[in-house]
């Protein structure tokens, strides 16, 4: 008697969503089933990569980023263009760390130029990430929306502090929202409420479980357990304000981790340290991807090669 796998039906569906224009316009979403449990349902659009850039030079970088990004280190344009051009980025995450109060503190007059300039000059879809302060980003992130009408792109983070600014901003030209919560479920069902409530249409909203720290060895076992709820949730329980693609952005933390920037001739143990920071980025993409990522922000171009060979594979 020939095995039959076990099959589970899948009551509910992870909603679509559509960013960016023309021809490179990127659809997120869709899932049917567990990740890549292509034998129980569907995954219509494959999980997609940003490539991260930052508007400003960014400081105590790892050697092995600066050895390919030097040459664009000072211009987020050519960054953007060089990412596009010679490693095939589909998406754009532009960074304001200049935006950040711990930092530069740019008012939101300054950072405008320059995502205008990236804006204009790349023709796959644009992630705009702010600098992570609640009320900087309630300034920052509804002009971003103005000047960029129109290009359909992607704002976040929107916190429960600042929902109302960034929501309004996006329902009022177009854009997709990052609802983002701190690593529970609860929390983000309560914040898609409130953006749907404020409305901000279903199809322009997005989940970040604020998983940005947690690569391997960091808490990464959890984020996982917790994207895992989310997903159960969305299609098993029909809950469907948990029933949004999940964005993952890791880019900029996972090069800052201790693992990464320890030396040979400290530890020599950990081997090369150019291999271990690329295997730990594609690492921890692909555990997210595993647990149900539809997005996610890498920063190496080799560890984002690493991740779509695997991808390839679900084709």
């Amino acid at each position: 008697m020939a095995f039959e796998i076990p099959k589970i039906t899948y009551s509910g569906k992870i909603k679509e969503i559509t960013v960016g224009q023309g021809d490179k316009a990127v659809t997120f979403g869709g899932e049917s089933s567990y990740p890549f449990y292509l034998f129980e349902g569907e995954m219509p659009h494959q999980p997609r990569i940003a490539m991260h850039v930052i508007d400003c030079k960014p400081e105590g970088w790892s050697e092995t980023l600066l050895e390919i990004f030097k040459d664009v280190i000072d211009d987020p344009v050519a960054w953007a263009k060089k990412c596009i051009s010679e490693y095939g980025a589909e998406l754009i995450c532009l960074r304001l760390l200049s935006a950040d109060p711990n930092g530069l503190n740019k008012g939101a007059d300054e950072v405008m130029p320059i995502i205008k300039k990236v804006a204009d000059a790349i023709d796959v879809p644009l992630i705009v990430w702010g600098s992570e302060n609640d009320d900087k980003d309630a300034e920052v992130l509804p002009k971003v929306a103005e000047i960029c009408q129109g290009k359909k792109v992607i704002l976040g983070p929107a916190t429960d502090k600042n929902y109302k600014k960034i929501g309004a901003a996006a329902l009022a030209y177009g854009h997709t929202v990052v609802a983002s919560t701190p690593i529970d479920i609860n929390l983000a069902k309560q914040l898609n409420i409130l953006l749907t409530d404020l409305g901000v249409p279903e199809a322009q909203i997005m989940i970040d479980l604020n998983i940005g720290g947690c690569t391997i060895g960091y808490g990464l076992e959890y984020t996982y357990s917790v994207m895992e709820r989310q997903k159960q949730a969305a299609l098993v329980q029909q809950d469907e304000k948990l029933q949004f693609p999940v964005i993952c952005n890791f880019a900029h933390d996972v090069w800052k981790k201790k693992e990464v920037q320890i030396e040979e001739g400290d530890d020599p143990k950990m081997g090369d340290r150019k291999r271990r920071g690329i295997f730990i980025e594609a690492i921890t993409g692909w555990t997210q991807l595993l647990a149900g990522a539809d997005l996610l922000v890498m920063q190496h171009p080799e560890a984002v090669k690493l991740v779509k060979e695997g991808l390839d594979d679900f084709k």
